[in-house]
């Protein structure tokens, strides 16, 4: 074998122009392809990150009634929907691929919050000692919420950013006073997320999933929001997956049980459902992926092209190279011996070419992605694949050639000039 690799690097270095020819469909089949399959994959985490969010794994479960979202600020407490326990966030925390849970009430058309002249129109959320840390907020000054603010039932009031600008005009806004629906509250801090995504909403459905109000969000202890609003609201759930891609089966059970556990009767209108964010990215993948697998195939005609070329190649090469085969076998050559030599010019032709074409698709990727600002993704086991399958496709189409080659008459090769 290490002959052969030898005279087989040696036939490629003493004929460079021809073997680069040679290679040329392979390198370009192989780099169209690396470039696609990146070009897929950061597509993919894009449209992933950008619906799931920054990192949260976090799944929200709402009350629905007749497949929408049921708005307690506009109708009344349903009779057969309960609030749920302790015990209930208890026994959704032994979900499978469950990590978190927290409870917590909102209000998205909040306007009844002022600081002096300064009014508020935003979301309002009532939520437990889970609520910020699942979301994904960070404290940027003040203080969070301690477990004395929710046992002792405290006035106090943490804003996000839009709404500590809205409410106190860029002013030191902790330790002022908030008026939240006629009841004072003090500012303890100001949070905010990581990040923010705001995808294109293009019907009602996607309206009620990625509502958020421009001016911003307020947090108060869920404890105190009987004081505001109505008493044994039923809450919305807000769950932490342990992976992204667990998302939609932690949502999807979570719902179920809930619906069960808190609904009464069977012929109700009520159900739980989540807000099935990571689902939507997975159609949006699909349908992307589905366009670039056509490219793929068509990128792959260039490695046909390339096998076709190598086939030819290694046959001008057994023809120039027939008195050195009558020479090898009059010595005492077998075929096999002769076979492998040839499938292994044409595997290291192939290889090489392989090689080549995973550089110039990995530059070619990021090129692009710098260009023209597409995310790419380069994925290792693509290129190994890569490379396996160029080493495959001089075997297979070294196959003919070197057949011919290890069939020749020793005495008919001798005899050709």
């Amino acid at each position: 074998m290490q002959e052969n690799l030898s005279v087989a690097f040696q036939g490629v270095w003493n004929h460079k122009m021809r073997s680069f020819l040679t290679m040329l469909g392979i390198i370009i089949g192989i780099a169209a392809i690396i470039t696609i399959v990146s070009t897929i994959r950061g597509t993919s985490e894009q449209i992933k990150a950008s619906l799931v969010g920054a990192g949260t794994n976090a799944v929200t479960v709402v009350l629905n009634q007749n497949d929408y979202p049921y708005e307690m600020q506009y109708n009344p407490i349903p009779d057969e929907v309960s609030p749920i326990s302790e015990e209930t966030r208890k026994e959704l925390l032994e979900l499978d691929h469950v990590e978190e849970v927290s409870l917590f009430h909102s209000r998205n058309w909040c306007d009844g919050v002022y600081a002096g002249d300064n009014s508020f129109s935003g979301s309002l959320y009532g939520v437990d000692e889970h609520y910020l840390s699942i979301a994904g907020y960070k404290l940027n000054y003040g203080r969070n919420f301690l477990p004395g603010d929710f046992s002792a039932h405290r006035k106090v009031v943490l804003l996000d950013e839009a709404a500590a600008t809205t409410l106190f005009s860029g002013a030191y806004p902790v330790g002022r006073c908030v008026e939240v629906m006629g009841t004072p509250y003090t500012v303890i801090g100001v949070i905010s997320t990581a990040s923010r995504v705001e995808p294109e909403i293009n019907n009602l459905s996607d309206y009620y999933t990625y509502f958020s109000s421009n001016g911003g969000s307020i947090f108060i202890p869920d404890s105190t929001w009987p004081v505001l609003y109505r008493f044994d609201e039923p809450q919305s759930v807000l769950i932490r997956a342990d992976k992204t891609d667990n998302m939609t089966q932690v949502g999807q059970q979570s719902a179920r049980l809930l619906t069960a556990s808190q609904i009464s009767g069977s012929e109700s209108t009520f159900s739980y459902r989540s807000q099935d964010l990571m689902e939507q990215a997975e159609q949006l993948q699909e349908l992307s992926n589905s366009t670039n697998r056509q490219l793929l195939w068509i990128a792959s005609i260039s490695l046909l092209v390339g096998g076709i070329g190598v086939m030819n190649i290694m046959l001008v090469t057994v023809t120039e190279r027939t008195s050195e085969i009558g020479l090898k076998k009059a010595i005492g050559a077998r075929k096999k011996r002769i076979l492998w030599q040839f499938l292994t010019e044409a595997s290291v032709l192939t290889s090489l070419g392989g090689l080549l074409g995973v550089i110039v698709g990995i530059v070619m990727a990021r090129l692009i992605s710098s260009v023209m600002g597409t995310p790419t993704s380069i994925s290792i086991p693509a290129t190994l694949v890569a490379l396996a399958f160029s080493t495959g496709i001089g075997i297979l189409f070294g196959l003919l050639p070197a057949i011919k080659a290890a069939n020749l008459n020793p005495i008919d090769a001798l005899r050709r000039d």
